[in-house]
């Protein structure tokens, strides 16, 4: 691994709607030597995520928006974002599409998760799909975030094998291993390192 001398890490919001264990996993990984990115904002659609709890636990500021007027949300976002002088956004279970004008507005680079192996099975209930078609593998992708749903730039996927017994609940959770492992790896690729 690359160690970043004098390097100033970019600032970098995570957007939530749930539990937050990939914001987890992006927080430890943010305090590692050899990561190019501090965490300095989480944004949530959801008062009641889980996952804002970390921002207590790490201090880090935290902001909700409810997204009844998508529009006034994404405007006030993007004004958030430009105040902390945001660069890169990782979105990390947000339930919420980013319209196109948000995308283009915002300078910097937008990553997104996504619980299966794109460009299969976009949208929700990712694990019934492939499971329903009797996929022999399932997985994870890390890709750009364009205006078109899960259709981005794929930067880095892992494979899980699906077996007979499995479940959505257990593919779903056997996926997430992965999604904590590849997450970092492709923010590390995204910054050549």
């Amino acid at each position: 691994m690359v160690q970043l001398i004098g390097f100033k890490k970019i600032k970098t919001a995570i957007f939530i709607s749930g539990r937050g264990s990939n914001l987890k996993s992006l927080i430890k990984f943010s305090k590692t030597k050899s990561s190019p990115i501090s965490i300095d904002l989480i944004i949530s659609n959801n008062h009641n995520a889980k996952g804002l709890k970390y921002a207590n636990i790490f201090k880090i500021k935290k902001k909700i928006f409810r997204f009844k007027d998508k529009t006034l949300a994404e405007k006030k976002i993007l004004l958030e974002i430009r105040k902390y002088k945001i660069n890169l956004i990782c979105l990390a279970g947000f339930m919420e599409i980013l319209s196109k004008k948000f995308i283009k507005n915002f300078k910097g680079k937008i990553l997104n998760i996504h619980p299966s192996l794109l460009p299969k099975y976009k949208g929700l209930n990712t694990h019934q799909k492939a499971i329903n078609n009797k996929e022999s593998y399932s997985g994870c992708t890390v890709h750009f975030v364009n205006h078109k749903l899960d259709s981005g730039k794929i930067i880095l996927q892992n494979k899980v094998k699906i077996t007979k017994k499995d479940t959505p609940k257990s593919l779903a959770k056997k996926i997430l291993v992965q999604e904590h492992k590849i997450y970092p790896k492709a923010i590390l690729k995204v910054f050549n390192l």
